[in-house]
Formats: C-alpha cells, structure tokens, sequence
C-alpha cells in the first residue's frame, strides 16, 4: 500500500438483514475533499447495488462525493415489517440527520434538523416510532442562540466546571450537551424536526432497546442517573409516551447494547468492577429478567471470554445467544448458551471469525450477516442462510487487495520469565535482508488483530520488515493477561516485545543490525521507555499521541483522573519512575515526537515536555504537530493529514532506517 491508497479502504458498518433485504452501508476516506464519504448498499448472492447516492462501490470518486456537497449516509435499520429503512444522512460536514423512505425504493425524507445531529435509529415492533439519542446543546452553545442572539466560536459564556468527567477525546465536552433519549413517529405526515427528548438533562442515555410491548425504551445510563461521577452504568426503562425513568437492571459494572427477548430476559454487555477500576476487565454477556425479579447472571466467564460490544447487541439465535468474544487476535462469532453460568471460551462453538475479525453482525430469524475482515481486507458482508454456512457476498477490498497486501505471518516466542509471547510480522517482497520495524499498539488493553491493517502495509511496501506483538497488558488473552501490566509498566511488556523482535531476528530476511521502534498512545509510552532503556536496540524512535509523564496526565488527559491509579497509583514517586519523562536524558538515538492538537486522552503538554526534555539533553529530535486533530487522527483523522502523517513516517524511517 502507498499511502493515498487509503482511499481504497472501503469499511462497512453494521447490515441490517430483513427477508432479502440486506443492507450496509460503506465508508471511504476522500482525500480531495477531505472528508468520509459512503452511501447504503444493497448486498444479495446476485451482487452488490448503491442503495443511496454516494460512493460507489468500487471506491471511485463520484459527482456527489466531491467539494462541500459530499455525502455520508450510515446505520440503514429495516422496519420490522420490513416496509421501511431508517437511516442518518451527513451532507457537507454537517451533523448527521435521521431519514427515512421505503424499503421497496424511492426518495428518503428528513425526520430531523437537531443542532447536534441524531443518533442510530432503533425502529419500535409497531413499525412507526424510532428512539434514539441525541446530545442536546445548552442554549448558547454550538451554533444554537441563548437570549440576547447566537454568539460566535470562542465568545460562548464560560463553563462552569465542578466534576471530573466533563470531556471526552473525540467528542468535546459533555456536561454541556448531554445526550437524550427521542422517540419520534417515523411516519408522520409533517415530522416535528426538532421534536423534544423523553430524559432530562441530568444524565447522558445510549444504546436504546425496545421492549416487545412497545411501550417501554431501556437504555444505559450512569449509576444513580449521573449524580456523581462514576465509571458504572446501570440500564433504566424510559416509558416511550414520556414519564420519568425507572431502574430495571442494577449491574455489576458498566452495561452496554441491552436487548430485550420476547420472554421479557434483557441481555446486555458489562464488565465487572469496584470503584473507578474499570481498566483492564473482560466485558462479558449477562441476562436478567425485565420485571427483576432476581439479580444479573453472567453467563460468560470471567476470565476467558471478553465480548466485543461495539460489534452490535447480544443476538437471540434458537437456544442460544450471538455474540462476538476476542481471542489471540481474532474478533469472533459465538454461541452462548442461555441456560448456562459463566461459560468458559473453550465451550462457547465458533459460528465465523476464525482468523478474521468479526466487525458488526445482525440476525433474522435462522439468517445471520456479518461484516468480516480479515488479514487481506477492511471488511466484507458475509451471509448464513440457515444452513450453517457463510458465502461472502461483497468485494469491497478488492481494488485494495490489487496493491499486493502483504501476508502477516503468525509469530510466537518465550518471554524472559518463560511466558508465551504471540504477534505478527509483515515482510516487505524480496529476500531481504530488510529494516525492522517494531509497532507497539495503544491501550494497553487493546490488541492486533487477525485483519489487514494499513500502518503495517504501508512501511513493508516502503521496504520494511514490521513486527506487531500483543505483549502482557494486551486484550484477547484473557483477563490476567491483560492485568499483568498494572502497577509494572515498562516490565514484563517490555520483556515480551522484545522477545518477540528477537524472534523475528532470527529470521535470515531481517537485518538484527537496522532496527527502529515506533507506535502510539500506550506504544508512544512503550516507544519512549525502550529508547531510554534499551536504546542499544534500535536506530531510531517515532512516539506518537504519547503518555510520557503521568503526574500531569492524571490532571490534564480526559481519562488520567481513574486511569493513572489504575496502572500507575497514585504516588508521585512511582508515576515519575513509570514516566518515559523521568529517562529523557538517557535517550541516544534520533528520537520523533508526533502528537495532535486537539488530543484529550493525552494532551499536548505530554509532547512538549518530552520534545524540550530531550533537546536539553541533546538527543536529535523533531516536533510534529498535527492541527485540529484529536488522538484518533491516524484511524479517522482528516484524509489529508492522515496521508500526510505516513508521508512523515516514510521520511523519518528514510532518513533514519534507509531501505537499501
């Protein structure tokens, strides 16, 4: 891949399946017109038709896509009774709006003009209403009036700021626009655009899930309905006519994507903690009964199995329930059983996503559609009619895969202390012997995967030998795993990835004499604390969106409040041992400090205090500074930065680590 090739990237989101229909919709970064770009598609075994106007589906610049008129169309939701298709419309930059229009075809129509945009609609059983949430601003406050007009950006009133959970990277501040819960009539003649929320104000509500009688609306919302901060979340039952809300579900950590089965079980994802402790817990599948009657059982076991939420909602499927669980890097499908008790990995049967990453799934009847990606593409729609077997009906990545992807290689070694290490490694073509290139992920609970991913592409196309390793700290190796690293940061992760690198060093294509380290956020950290103890190892550094001191990142980040004494604690002498800052002096090697402007999960003074750190200590260094970028900018920032971005990549390495 060469870095403008991530407009090849074509990613779908969630399907909704309804009989034969069966709709997605497919995002793609347009980088002349600087923005994501994507309409709904409609998939079947006879192929793959543009449902809405937008991007086409072999990756092309359409008339629609270009300049300020550029249209992203997402989140298609099928009537029950399959007459209609909800869907939210972004057009020129502007919030995403709700739409509606017929499942047979036709012109859509706008349900609402909200300041903020909506949220994913959720059809009701009556095949009318929709809820969905929506943050509601402050009057005065992002473009809307208060009583004396509608002030311009930067002269709003002062925020008035008493609690530590007032902002999010990557959304902005909350405590100014919580989000509501909305139930509209989706089949009005005149819809009220601007209709009024079901909730107050004194609590942020997600993931809506209707009841079977229609009359009801559960949703997640912070323990005693945000009264103080808290990292729990219990789920309520909003009455969908208007009424105040009433717990349902008291949960043992935070919920998340209820669904309410016709026997009245509500399913739901939560993780289990005390306190702020949320760092580093397996999200696991519970049930619970609608009128509780009894506590929350997990019917998913601690230890082993870690549910991906963000995949969709727990899926009723015959006796059991769907639900996508991480494994040593590969995102899968599986049958939970309903009727059991904390279910331990190896019993819970593999439905699809073996060495893949199961993105988003839906289920109709005995029919199931996924969105999977694997090692060669960024997703495609794959389909079980019933029969147990999945056909894979799009070619989404098809112009990508002509960029000769490079295959990962499974990789796995022995750590000092004798722990197993498992990772990848993409090579360049020819026989080498080529650079190296160690890529340390964020999180630390997070993980590669079992799916293409562009960073490795790109640098082994540019001649790069690229090692990716899921160290202790890690998620998808169970719970432990990923605990491993808190309170000992810079230890046995550390030892692992470097365990790992040795290993591919063996290899007779690898040059063990031309080594660089580089990643970000948990990486950036990791980057900076190798350079600055085992900076023998390698040639040169790229920290990037780092955390490099932690006594200022328990203040300033947007997390650093609980997530500092989660890994770290709170003594200060510990945070400065931990800190990548502390060491500044004992880098030797060129060193790259990247970060964005607009990053709250680790903010600016984290890059500036390490870049004057190190030029006081006379390392070579250089400052890259992204504008009106957030931490995210490398997986959804602006298409053009993010091509810019790998531009510097490939010049650092070039300069630093040549590819002969």
């Amino acid at each position: 891949m060469r870095p403008t090739d991530i407009e090849l990237q074509q990613v779908p989101g969630r399907p909704a399946l309804s009989g034969e229909l069966l709709l997605v919709s497919v995002t793609r970064p347009d980088v002349a017109a600087n923005a994501y770009v994507g309409g709904l598609h409609r998939v079947g075994h006879d192929g793959v038709t543009a449902w809405t106007r937008g991007a086409d589906q072999s990756g092309a610049r359409r008339d629609s896509d270009a300049g300020p008129d550029h249209r992203h169309d997402s989140a298609p939701a099928i009537s029950p009774d399959a007459r209609w298709v909800a869907f939210l419309r972004s057009e020129g930059g502007d919030p995403a709006q709700l739409r509606v229009m017929p499942a047979a075809g036709g012109e859509s129509w706008a349900l609402t003009a909200l300041p903020l945009g909506a949220g994913t609609p959720v059809w009701a059983p009556d095949s009318r209403r929709i809820a969905f949430v929506a943050r509601v601003p402050e009057a005065g406050r992002y473009g809307t009036a208060d009583g004396e007009g509608t002030p311009e950006p930067g002269e709003e009133a002062p925020r008035r700021i008493t609690r530590y959970d007032y902002r999010i990277d990557n959304v902005g501040f909350l405590r100014d626009r919580p989000q509501r819960l909305f139930v509209i009539d989706a089949l009005a003649e005149e819809p009220d655009l601007e209709p009024q929320p079901l909730t107050d104000d004194a609590a942020s509500v997600a993931d809506p899930a209707w009841t079977p009688d229609g009359e009801t609306v559960l949703v997640a919302a912070p323990r005693e309905w945000d009264r103080v901060e808290t990292m729990h979340a219990d789920l309520y039952a909003v009455p969908a006519g208007g009424g105040a809300p009433r717990l349902v579900v008291r949960t043992e950590g935070r919920a998340e994507n209820p669904a309410v089965t016709a026997d009245g079980t509500v399913l739901f994802y939560a993780a289990a903690f005390d306190g702020f402790a949320r760092a580093a817990t397996n999200t696991g599948l519970w049930s619970a009964p609608l009128d509780g009657s009894h506590p929350p059982r997990r019917l998913t076991d601690a230890e082993s199995v870690d549910c991906v939420a963000v995949a969709g909602p727990p899926a009723p499927y015959g006796d059991d329930v769907l639900v996508v669980v991480a494994n040593r890097g590969a995102a899968e499908l599986r049958r939970v059983p309903r009727t059991g008790s904390e279910a331990a990995l190896v019993e819970l049967p593999v439905v699809t996503g073996e060495r893949a990453a199961v993105r988003s799934f839906t289920v109709a009847g005995d029919r199931v559609a996924v969105v999977q990606a694997g090692p060669e593409d960024a997703g495609e729609v794959l389909l079980d009619d019933g029969d147990g077997a999945f056909t894979t009906l799009t070619g989404f990545s098809e112009r990508l895969r002509r960029r000769a992807i490079r295959p990962a290689d499974e990789v796995t070694a022995t750590s000092a202390d004798g722990y197993p290490v498992h990772g990848w490694v993409v090579t360049p073509e020819g026989d080498g012997p080529h650079p190296v290139l160690l890529v340390v992920h964020g999180g630390p609970f997070a993980a590669y995967e079992w799916s293409l991913f562009d960073e490795a592409q790109v640098y082994a196309a540019a001649g790069y030998t690229v090692v990716l390793g899921n160290p202790r700290g890690s998620a998808g190796y169970g719970e432990s795993h990923g605990r491993a690293v808190l309170h000992a940061l810079g230890t046995v992760d550390a030892d692992d990835l470097l365990a790992l690198l040795d290993a591919v060093l063996e290899r007779p294509d690898a040059d063990a004499d031309r080594v660089g380290v580089m990643g970000g956020s948990y990486g950036g950290f990791m980057t900076g604390w190798l350079a600055a103890h085992h900076g023998e190892r390698f040639r040169a550094a790229w920290s990037e969106r780092a955390v490099n001191a932690w006594d200022s990142f328990a203040g300033s980040s947007d997390i650093g409040w609980t997530f500092t004494d989660v890994y770290v604690g709170g003594d200060p002498d510990e945070q400065r041992k931990r800190s990548p800052l502390t060491y500044a002096a004992d880098v030797r090697i060129p060193f790259a400090v990247v970060h964005s402007e607009q990053d709250w999960r680790c903010p600016l003074e984290q890059a500036q205090r390490l870049f004057v750190a190190l030029k006081k200590a006379g390392a070579e260094t250089e400052f890259l500074l992204f504008p009106g970028e957030g931490h995210e900018l490398s997986r959804s920032g602006k298409p053009r930065h993010r091509v810019q971005r790998f531009e510097a990549v490939l010049d650092w390495w070039a300069r630093h680590l040549p590819v002969r």
